[in-house]
């Protein structure tokens, strides 16, 4: 127990090397019923990740990397959590810091969970969030020390699928914005997400969570990300491992498969073994998918200086 205690705090204190922790909205939260702030950080196991629940005020963690490694590149970082907590340790600071030794600007979204209780329309409150998100880094740009049109997103689990409804539904604005910023993510990285909410590939429990326990159908189509692809969905980066048993590799499959179809750019990587939820490691290999994405991120020019 002293174990686990000890290694909270030390994640505590790595949040705090954000430069800047900001609300997503300097108002009233859209879509929103007004609820007690209860949310709770809890570590979760003994190697010191940690998750948070009952997230009813969404930030955005900023993380920016030192001005002689800076590229201009920004990823806005969704943590993963089947949209009922955030493992905000190492789907999420984490990833920022090794981002910001690529030169990336990281922004971790602690972004709202889906209830009845708190939201009116539980099944675009993080949607929200994740757009607001966007607009925040698009807008502000120039203060960040980044480029406008190198700004993607990255999703692990159910946090993938919220990054992959940021690139499938962008044209569908669910925030003010009458600045007309462009919603859509100029590339996404997804690790092992959710993708479908089929109910021979998707994962039952993000679904249900986002859209309730009898959704319509027309709800199951609408967010079920591979049936959402088209011409203008941002080039993507997967990785999946072939022995996920929480979230099917068919997830990442079928979404690459539907972006080919569509001449969207896309890269796949799928480890034989790693199970779900590795982050930034999948210990079953030496192979490191950060290293892979850094390449792909630099072949396809994100990483210019």
């Amino acid at each position: 127990m002293k174990k686990i205690a000890f290694l909270f705090v030390i994640h505590l204190c790595t949040m705090a090397k954000a430069q800047q922790v900001i609300p997503l909205y300097s108002g009233t939260i859209p879509n929103s019923r007004p609820v007690n702030d209860e949310e709770k950080s809890t570590p979760v196991t003994a190697t010191g990740y940690f998750s948070v629940t009952r997230v009813t005020r969404p930030t955005l963690a900023i993380f920016l990397p030192e001005k002689s490694k800076a590229t201009g590149a920004a990823i806005i970082v969704c943590p993963g959590g089947s949209y009922s907590h955030l493992a905000m340790g190492h789907e999420g600071e984490e990833v920022a810091r090794r981002l910001n030794e690529m030169g990336v600007a990281a922004f971790v979204l602690k972004y709202r969970l889906p209830s009845d209780e708190t939201m009116l329309h539980k099944e675009i409150g993080p949607l929200q969030d994740a757009q607001r998100a966007i607009q925040i880094v698009r807008s502000q740009a120039a203060g960040f020390g980044v480029d406008p049109h190198r700004i993607g997103i990255m999703g692990f689990s159910a946090g993938g699928h919220l990054a992959s409804t940021a690139g499938t539904h962008f044209s569908k604005p669910q925030i003010d914005n009458k600045e007309a910023i462009s919603l859509r993510p100029d590339f996404m990285v997804l690790l092992y997400p959710v993708i479908s909410f089929s109910d021979s590939t998707g994962h039952r429990g993000s679904r249900d969570n986002l859209i309730g326990l009898h959704p319509d159908p027309e709800m199951i189509l609408e967010y079920s990300n591979e049936r959402q692809v088209n011409a203008e969905t941002p080039p993507c980066f997967l990785v999946h491992a072939e022995d996920d048993r929480t979230v099917p590799v068919a997830n990442s499959l079928d979404f690459y498969e539907a972006l080919l179809h569509n001449k969207v750019s896309a890269e796949i990587h799928v480890y034989p073994r790693g199970g779900h939820g590795f982050g930034m490691h999948n210990s079953t290999t030496k192979d490191e998918w950060m290293e892979r994405m850094q390449n792909w991120l630099d072949a396809n020019g994100w990483l210019k200086k």
